[in-house]
């Protein structure tokens, strides 16, 4: 894909970060070369310095991070040394970003065509007009469910993959020179995904764009980078070719990623004749002329982890929804311990409320950032067993201990003072404090790199061995059902297509839907992408895409 010298020029990139009055570093001299239509992949563990080198790319470092030597040039412009107008300048009309995080991204105050127009009208791209009718199509080619209309919703109206695909199409909106992908697909079904990646593939092709994608996902880097740089701790492992890296890795700590996933737990057979969770019949929807689930029913017992799986938009978080009683059902009912629970939350006792808990997908958005971690711990605790003064700070104690951290280093951090790993294990302390029986995991490990996500899996098998937990896993990715699951139940359209057995699910024969969903596990091969659309026919894959601003 390369043509031409270095867009983006990088030499001795030394970044550092704030602790208490001492700058500590954080990024110890990074070179980074990226000519125009070519794709660096940026990979390593949580904490590497990814996403900071990526950011510092756009001549931008969070608060709390300063440049402290080295040089950054985009197309000659010494970004260290321009001025805060002109890199404005520049983001958003030649420099995009998209971050991992759309919920956090998006102002939930304005609809979604709105934040999409805003930048193309302001930059003079383009007119009002002419950006809505091509965010259209972006949305169309990004696989977005009624493209025409879907832009005049709000965030809280569509998906967390929607969002995410909604985000992608508007920093593509400008046509910009560079895009820094961070963790762009973490949010999306492996179906969804395909169709993301082959789009944004396609950009990259036809505006001769600068692409840095930053990923945790090896099978993914090797779909969309030319080039592959490991990073650790702040400094370089290596880098090269995206074939030869993945041929013959020089260094230990770039094998160690290559590895396969090694956490598989044995299946559990039910330890109780009688479920934990009964979801049976269930039909619920948003509105009242909708549905969204159509008749759900599955069991699951003490001791279990049930995993669903399916598309953005099946029904997924749905089912959870309707189980800690958000969203009431319109017919059918859910039993715990074969006692039927009241529809809403309001109308449960608080024990009822304690045995339900969940652990979310973005710790970041789901820990409150100005509580401390004794408070966000201490909270439930406080509320389900009425604890005060040193009964309360000795269970919040316990807790820490309980997921692996050292209380005396933890309890009085803030979240961001804690990496994305940690972060999910407070999310699962906070979980556990309320004492439940059963805890829904929505994508727990999606936005974690294979090491730490393979740490986070443990955890929950050891606490769930331990407290006798049960589990409903909500997530699109096939290796963690793989390394977790008891049971699957297959969701499409808010309908179960099928539901059994771990060991039923990837043993052919599978339904046409599961079938497609174990197809579209992305492999370690550069060509798997092109075969696959191949094989499934898809010939110009970015045509809809082909729209240039006017």
């Amino acid at each position: 894909m390369q043509s031409g010298g270095p867009l983006v020029k990088i030499r001795d990139l030394r970044i550092e970060g704030l602790a208490g009055e001492a700058w500590l570093p954080i990024v110890k001299g990074v070179d980074l070369d990226l000519a125009r239509g070519e794709v660096l992949g940026l990979i390593g563990e949580s904490g590497a310095g990814k996403s900071t080198v990526g950011l510092a790319a756009m001549g931008f470092t969070r608060d709390g991070c300063r440049i402290a030597g080295g040089s950054i040039e985009f197309d000659g412009i010494d970004l260290v040394a321009a001025s805060e107008e002109e890199k404005r300048s520049l983001l958003g009309r030649r420099i995009a970003y998209v971050a991992q995080s759309a919920a956090a991204s998006f102002n939930p105050a304005h609809r979604l065509i709105d934040q999409h127009t805003e930048g193309p009208v302001l930059h003079g791209v383009s007119t009002q007009q002419a950006s809505q009718e091509d965010a259209m199509a972006l949305y169309a080619r990004l696989r977005l469910p009624e493209p025409e209309s879907i832009g005049f919703r709000y965030p809280h109206q569509v998906s967390g993959g929607q969002l995410q695909r909604a985000m992608t199409a508007m920093a593509m909106s400008c046509r910009p020179d560079l895009i820094v992908f961070d963790e762009p697909t973490t949010a999306l079904d492996v179906t969804t995904q395909i169709e993301v990646l082959a789009a944004i593939r396609d950009i990259v092709e036809q505006f001769g764009t600068a692409a840095i994608y930053i990923t945790h996902d090896l099978a993914v880097v090797a779909q969309m980078a030319d080039r592959i740089k490991v990073l650790l701790r702040g400094s370089e492992v290596e880098e090269n070719d995206t074939r030869a890296m993945l041929a013959d890795p020089q260094k230990d700590y770039t094998k160690s990623l290559w590895a396969v996933r090694s956490f598989q737990r044995p299946e559990q057979p039910p330890r109780s004749a009688q479920p934990v969770i009964s979801i049976a019949g269930v039909t619920a929807g948003y509105s009242a002329a909708t549905d969204v689930l159509h008749d759900v029913s599955f069991d699951i017992y003490p001791g279990q982890t049930v995993a669903v799986v399916g598309e953005s938009g099946s029904g997924k978080s749905t089912v959870a929804r309707c189980i800690t009683g958000l969203l009431p059902p319109r017919q059918g009912e859910i039993r715990f311990n074969g006692a039927p629970l009241p529809a809403s939350y309001q109308n449960r006792s608080k024990d009822q409320l304690r045995q339900v808990q969940m652990i979310y997908q973005m710790a970041d958005t789901a820990l409150n950032p100005k509580l401390r971690i004794r408070d966000i711990i201490g909270r439930p605790v406080q509320f389900y067993r009425g604890l005060r003064g040193n009964e309360l700070r000795q269970r919040v104690v316990e807790l820490l201990e309980q997921i692996e951290l050292e209380p005396a280093l933890y309890i009085d951090r803030l979240p961001s003072e804690l990496s994305g790993g940690q972060k999910q294990r407070i999310g699962i302390a906070r979980a556990l404090a309320a004492d439940a029986q059963f805890i829904i995991c929505d994508e727990v490990t999606s936005a974690l790199d294979q090491l730490v996500a393979e740490g986070i899996l443990k955890l929950l098998d050891r606490l769930q061995n331990e407290l006798d937990l049960a589990y409903m896993f909500i997530t699109h990715d096939l290796a963690t059902v793989r390394a977790i699951a008891d049971e699957v139940v297959v969701m499409k359209d808010g309908n179960v297509v099928e539901a059994g057995p771990k060991t039923d699910m990837f043993t052919p024969p599978h339904h046409d839907y599961t079938d497609l969903l174990l197809s579209s596990v992305p492999e370690m091969d550069p060509d798997w992408l092109d075969r696959l659309l191949e094989e499934r026919g898809v010939d110009n894959i970015g045509e809809a895409a082909r729209i240039s601003p006017t």
